[in-house]
């Protein structure tokens, strides 16, 4: 099979899109661990890759986003890192078949680093990644994706971790939010800041997710490829802002108004797109259907 750089080579590709809401659509309590299901009920996270593959993905993150030790500390489940990050990559990498490909995921730990007015130490949260990336890669990712980063130093040891530990290609996204100094992480960090930096340590592709719907990505995705031209670039919007209506979180981006504004997305510089919070299944199929009839 093709690696996730050559299949890169022959143009767009489709992720994924929410994993949590559809695991608690099918009964994950709320403050549970996701990652849990992997164990618990695997049946459930295999289902949800499967919707995934069956819509168009070419790739699907594992449910593994809060799988380093330290997120999973809080679940009572620290000392099975590992057992947890390989059942994830398996029910995902089962649900691929052939011919299609699975990412890691890597979430941040929720530690924030002395630098940055935290406790964590680098070396802290490096080995915390490095337990995390050696499941996943025992359990046969094609990638590992660090996501949702709002640490540009947090980043980089997810980065490092994986990079020295898997051999596999590693994908770095940031979550963005509009502020008046233009799109920044909560920690202040740029589009472009982001994209030279995490390129400069060895990330295969990077990119941009969650916290902001589709119409905002574009101009994230836009800065991004100026400031770093020759890599390939994720994007995964929300399905627009998230808002309390009956104290029901809902989600106003619909499947056909997300994949109306996809070309601009590509003709912006992303050459992996997918969807974050609020998307689903059929907010995939659309997006699928707009890149491969562009």
């Amino acid at each position: 099979m093709q690696t996730l750089l050559e299949r890169l080579s022959g143009g767009v590709l489709v992720s994924d899109g929410a994993m949590g809401s559809l695991l608690q659509s099918q009964g994950l309590p709320a403050g549970a661990s996701p990652e849990s299901w992997c164990l618990s009920r695997p049946d459930v996270v295999r289902g949800v890759a499967e919707a995934y593959f069956s819509a168009g993905s070419d790739i699907v993150l594992t449910n593994s986003f809060g799988g380093s030790p330290l997120k999973l500390a809080r679940h009572g489940l620290a000392e099975r890192t590992a057992e947890v990050n390989r059942a994830a990559a398996i029910l995902a990498r089962e649900a691929a078949g052939s011919g299609r490909l699975v990412a890691g995921s890597v979430g941040p730990t929720g530690r924030i680093l002395r630098d940055e007015g935290g406790d964590a130490t680098p070396e802290e949260l490096y080995e915390a990644f490095r337990e995390q990336v050696a499941g996943l890669a025992d359990g046969g990712v094609d990638a590992i994706c660090v996501e949702t980063m709002s640490s540009l130093a947090e980043a980089l040891e997810a980065v490092r971790a994986a990079r020295e530990h898997t051999g596999l290609p590693v994908m770095c996204t940031f979550s963005f939010a509009p502020s008046r100094r233009g799109f920044r992480t909560m920690m202040g960090l740029s589009p472009e800041v982001a994209a030279r930096e995490t390129a400069a340590a060895g990330a295969n592709v990077i990119g941009t997710n969650c916290g902001n719907g589709i119409d905002n990505m574009i101009e994230i995705v836009r800065q991004m490829r100026a400031a770093v031209p020759e890599l390939p670039i994720l994007a995964q919007a929300n399905a627009g802002i998230p808002e309390l209506i009956d104290g029901v979180t809902v989600y106003a981006e619909t499947p056909e108004y997300m994949s109306s504004r996809v070309c601009e997305l590509v003709e912006a510089g992303a050459t992996i797109v997918g969807g974050c919070c609020g998307t689903t299944p059929k907010h995939i199929a659309a997006i699928a259907d707009a890149i491969r009839g562009s």
